[in-house]
């Protein structure tokens, strides 16, 4: 028994205006919108839920400090790059600088502030669509993969010492990618992932699961009448588990 990963939600001011943008970013559509939800996702994914959806909810907290999740776009050659850069400027992203240096991709952030790359072409990602990876900030990459395959069910797919990557099912993309990081984690994160059990299995069960391979419930606000139950991963970054489905 095991969940999956389910979607990656973003804290919004504007969850209409933000969802929108990422539309016209990854070229996919909106496939929910209501006041508090909106959900950008491939066309085909609502029947096969392939794909982690992209959700974004309303919040009033501004951001603050570099996100510790973000999205990596993919590109076909050194062109297609510069092509993607220029367009989601003109869409209103805008170049961030998060200590980068000299690094073949580019960082940019969204009209909210939230930090993605555009990578340089790589044969694993070239030709196979816009999205890359998820990518999450580690202070040990390999301990924080290795719970993530127990919550996603994505086997590690690389290894190296500053990142390990977990492949999707059937070789796949994106990618869930554990970055090595120096820096400590110290406000709740305005990205997040969302993992659901399948229909028919225990939610209860699932959540004593993963708690005993290194979660911790965590309370953020959330109230006592929500139909999810809100943990923390071994480094503490929240995640939802969803209700079977």
């Amino acid at each position: 028994m095991t969940t999956r990963l389910f979607s990656v939600v973003f804290d919004a001011g504007d969850p209409a205006r933000l969802g929108r943008w990422w539309a016209e970013a990854l070229d996919w559509p909106v496939t929910f919108e209501s006041p508090d939800e909106v959900v950008v996702e491939p066309a085909d994914n609502e029947a096969t839920e392939a794909m982690p959806a992209l959700v974004f909810v309303p919040v009033s907290d501004p951001k603050v400090g570099k996100n510790r999740v973000h999205l990596d776009l993919a590109s076909d050659s050194s062109d297609h790059q510069r092509a993607q850069v220029e367009r989601l400027v003109g869409l209103g992203a805008t170049h961030v600088d998060i200590g980068q240096r000299d690094v073949p991709w580019v960082v940019l952030a969204d009209p909210e502030g939230n930090e993605l790359c555009v990578l340089e072409p790589r044969d694993r990602y070239r030709g196979r669509g816009p999205l890359a990876a998820i990518v999450v900030d580690a202070a040990e990459p390999d301990t924080l993969a290795r719970f993530w395959t127990e919550a996603t069910g994505w086997p590690i797919g690389s290894r190296s010492e500053m990142v390990v990557s977990l492949f999707r099912p059937g070789d796949l993309l994106p990618d869930l990618d554990f970055g090595r990081t120096a820096v400590p984690k110290t406000v709740k994160n305005r990205i997040h992932l969302d993992v659901a059990p399948f229909a028919g299995d225990d939610h209860d069960a699932d959540v004593e699961r993963l708690i005993a391979f290194g979660a911790s419930p965590v309370d953020v606000g959330q109230g006592a009448d929500v139909s999810w139950v809100v943990l923390a991963d071994p480094e503490g970054n929240e995640f939802c588990v969803l209700r079977p489905r």
